[in-house]
């Protein structure tokens, strides 16, 4: 089992997206939940699926990668119903997990790489998460095998963000250079200039 797992977080309805489910939406000729979990897949870590609504459709946008589901079918109540969810079905072997929302298309391995190697030198003592260069917290956050009963304790809208408040003394922040790896999908506006970052440019 991998040291390291990670809670996808695929459940919400997107309604500020609309209509659609912003996580099926393509992005760069794949689907926008599928290019995150392969980069989170290459960073070694094990993939925790989080499904409720088109719980089908996404599972299926998934169906022949080496992660798993847990169904949260209390979705509707909000991000906090979801990483509890996912936390209670991480495997016994893993010391640390990231809580990563679904709608990041530009998070790659080697940023959860370099917050894998950060908790590794806390020896999995700190919450570890990327910072903006103004030093402003960014996900995904990377909490310690001790946070665990707290994090799947957690229900409601407003997932784990007054928990990380709670414990500043057990933060490791992480700075990152380039804050287009935080960059996520909200609006149809959104998703547009994300899709305008695979276009190949104008000569």
């Amino acid at each position: 089992m991998a040291e390291i797992g990670a809670v996808l977080l695929a459940a919400g309805a997107s309604q500020r997206f609309g209509w659609d489910n912003k996580l099926l939406a393509p992005v760069g000729g794949k689907r926008l939940i599928r290019r995150l979990a392969e980069e989170v897949l290459d960073s070694g870590a094990e993939v925790v699926v989080v499904t409720g609504c088109d719980h089908l459709l996404v599972e299926q946008s998934l169906e022949d990668l080496p992660l798993r589901f847990a169904n949260n079918s209390t979705w509707r109540r909000g991000m906090g119903s979801s990483i509890a969810v996912g936390v209670k079905a991480l495997g016994t072997e893993a010391l640390g997990s990231f809580i990563i929302p679904g709608d990041m298309p530009f998070l790659t391995s080697a940023l959860l790489k370099y917050l894998i190697a950060a908790f590794k030198e806390s020896r999995g003592a700190s919450i570890v998460y990327p910072t903006t260069r103004a030093e402003g917290q960014r996900n995904p956050v990377l909490w310690p095998r001790r946070f665990f009963p707290l994090l799947a304790s957690l229900n409601g809208p407003a997932g784990a963000k007054q928990l990380l408040a709670s414990f500043q003394r057990f933060q490791r922040p992480a700075p990152v250079e380039d804050e287009g790896v935080f960059i996520d999908i909200d609006l149809p506006t959104d998703l547009e200039n994300a899709r305008s970052r695979w276009r190949p440019p104008k000569p």
